[in-house]
């Protein structure tokens, strides 16, 4: 039995989310067929490092699977794949991996990232891949406000209803905003989990200090108030990309 780790990019709008759907276009879902055509097997059960929204894109989704195939050599594996993918999802690598890796429960840190174009034209290139923001922001104000996401918080007033998960501390381990010359602003969060929509509503709430609604130092009570409703809205997802995941 061989298991296999996969790296993948993909273009989230088009796709319901990752998670496998009975009736909507899912990335699980392609991917497991896909492997399912190459290997001759059934049931292949892909497993990710974490669900990603609809919309939501990834430079670097780390997902593993188990085969009995032994016919196809590993270095062929993610050419063989791409070859029956759409082509908004690709497999950036394939690695042969001990049998007790596991893409969700050995991953250590995930790096988001958040797109800002804060131009007052909107891109029709780009439009699908940020969030277009026409009114300028201080992004030195937001740059302060970032920081104090850093390190072990509750975070329950950064998640939307219907988090699944029982506890909602996590721990950001990197928190920075940065300032691009062609007008566009990323919000990038490293961190050991994140819970539903939490990346979105992080960088809703930077907007808003962005905007002058919010002071760079009311973030910490807002924090320690887990009140929703003290934060931002929460962005589309079009502007957010996983980056990647870290063992």
């Amino acid at each position: 039995m061989r298991n296999i780790r996969l790296t993948i990019e993909y273009d989230g709008k088009d796709f319901n989310g990752w998670q496998k759907q009975p009736t909507k276009l899912n990335i699980q879902g392609e991917i497991e067929r896909a492997i399912e055509s190459l290997t001759g097997e059934e049931n292949i059960d892909l497993i990710a490092s974490g669900r990603t929204d609809a919309g939501v894109h990834a430079l670097g989704q780390v997902a593993n699977f188990k085969t009995n195939n032994e016919s196809i050599p590993i270095e062929k594996f993610a050419l063989a794949l791409n070859t029956k993918l759409k082509k908004s999802v690709r497999i950036k690598n394939a690695e042969e991996v001990d049998e007790r890796f596991h893409s969700r429960y050995t991953c250590k840190r995930k790096t988001y990232r958040y797109i800002i174009n804060n131009n007052e034209c909107e891109s029709a290139i780009y439009r699908n891949f940020e969030y277009h923001m026409p009114v300028k922001l201080d992004v030195n104000s937001m740059q302060k406000a970032v920081k104090y996401f850093e390190g072990e918080h509750d975070f329950k007033g950064f998640k939307a209803s219907g988090t699944s998960s029982k506890s909602s501390v996590r721990t950001i381990y990197f928190a920075e905003v940065k300032n691009a010359d062609d007008g566009r602003i990323y919000i990038e969060l490293t961190g050991n989990g994140f819970l539903y929509n939490m990346v979105r509503i992080i960088a809703g709430t930077m907007v808003d200090v962005g905007m002058g609604k919010i002071k760079p130092e009311e973030i910490p009570d807002i924090i320690t108030k887990g009140d929703r409703k003290l934060a931002g809205k929460t962005l589309p997802p079009n502007g957010l990309f996983l980056v990647k995941v870290e063992y």
